[in-house]
């Protein structure tokens, strides 16, 4: 190669490798990446006072509010949690965003410069966290004190359960990688199942049927569907020997018309994807002990909470989806 060519290809090189690095770095980060950068700030920021899980539990909460909504901006960020222009500047701060840590700190604002820039910026990750972080330091160490930090900051008993429930699973399986589903039913088991949201029920009152019904002989084991804590467990006049179990998405899990549960499971237990929880059974509609008013089946249903209410939503496409799965994984 001649000189005149050596100088056009070096050229070249200078000028394309940049773009390229630019448009690597512009691409969306992947779940993995997400995972990974969300991960090394909870590590950073955690101390004997506050593990990581809490930070951890708290900003998937917000994540998850966020998702389902629209009263509430969605932070498109690495970290979900949000704050109010009052809890970060200062109530009687006349900067609504104020950035200047002695002035904040003046108003008693609790916004904090996590990254050393000398600037305390509510949409830097890092500031926010190290500000959350702070925050919950100043009620002390251990649960109930992180309960309490959150009552006051929430004002809402459910909220509270629903974080402190994400915190044991992520404490528990040391990651926040906890979002692998499968089928309630064993893939190979005898089972049917349609969609069933919205159909007609009559006993107790008319009322519309909440979830979907997997049909399969009596004593088939009835898998989790997630990782989870199971957070209700026994009789319901309506559903019988009952389990309920929520997930780090805010997501309430509910098996009903079980014969008998699974031997040692209890409330408050973690459970993960695809463990045994129970076994179909007919029971329900009636006084505690009532079975065998229709055939054995699995009533599974989902339910959601936004931070304010829960409601109902038709499990029927996540069970094809999981169905699918769950197959693919048994070949």
């Amino acid at each position: 190669m001649n000189r005149l060519a050596i100088i056009i290809t070096t050229a070249f090189l200078w000028v394309f490798i940049p773009i390229a690095e630019a448009s690597e770095s512009e691409s969306p980060p992947t779940k993995e990446r997400l995972v990974q950068k969300r991960m090394s700030y909870y590590m950073k920021h955690e101390n004997v006072l506050m593990p990581w899980y809490y930070l951890a539990a708290v900003d998937q909460f917000e994540r998850n509010i966020q998702e389902v909504r629209t009263d509430i901006p969605k932070r498109e960020s690495v970290i979900a949690i949000q704050f109010s222009d009052e809890f970060w500047s200062g109530a009687l701060n006349p900067s609504e965003n104020d950035k200047s840590p002695l002035s904040i700190a003046y108003f008693n604002g609790l916004g904090i410069d996590g990254d050393g820039d000398g600037i305390a910026d509510k949409t830097n990750d890092e500031d926010v966290l190290l500000s959350m972080a702070n925050y919950l330091r100043q009620y002390g160490y251990g649960e109930d004190n992180f309960k309490l930090a959150l009552w006051d900051y929430y004002k809402n008993e459910i909220s509270v359960n629903q974080i402190v429930a994400i915190a044991k699973l992520y404490e528990k399986f040391r990651t926040i990688e906890l979002d692998q589903h499968t089928f309630p039913i064993v893939i190979g088991a005898d089972y049917s199942y349609s969609g069933t949201w919205g159909a007609n029920r009559g006993w107790g009152g008319r009322r519309n049927h909440e979830g979907t019904d997997i049909y399969a002989p009596y004593n088939t084991p009835v898998l989790s569907t997630s990782y989870g804590v199971v957070e209700v467990m026994g009789w319901n006049q309506f559903g019988g020997w009952r389990i309920g179990i929520r997930d780090n998405h805010n997501s309430y899990h509910y098996y009903a018309h079980l014969a008998y549960f699974e031997k040692g499971l209890q409330e408050g237990d973690i459970v993960k994807t695809g463990q045994v929880i129970g076994y179909v059974g007919s029971t329900g509609y009636g006084k505690e002990g009532t079975a065998g008013k229709f055939p054995p089946h699995l009533h599974y249903g989902i339910y959601k909470f936004n931070g304010r209410t829960e409601w109902a939503f038709d499990p029927y496409p996540a069970l094809t989806r999981w169905e699918i799965e769950a197959k693919n994984a048994k070949k």
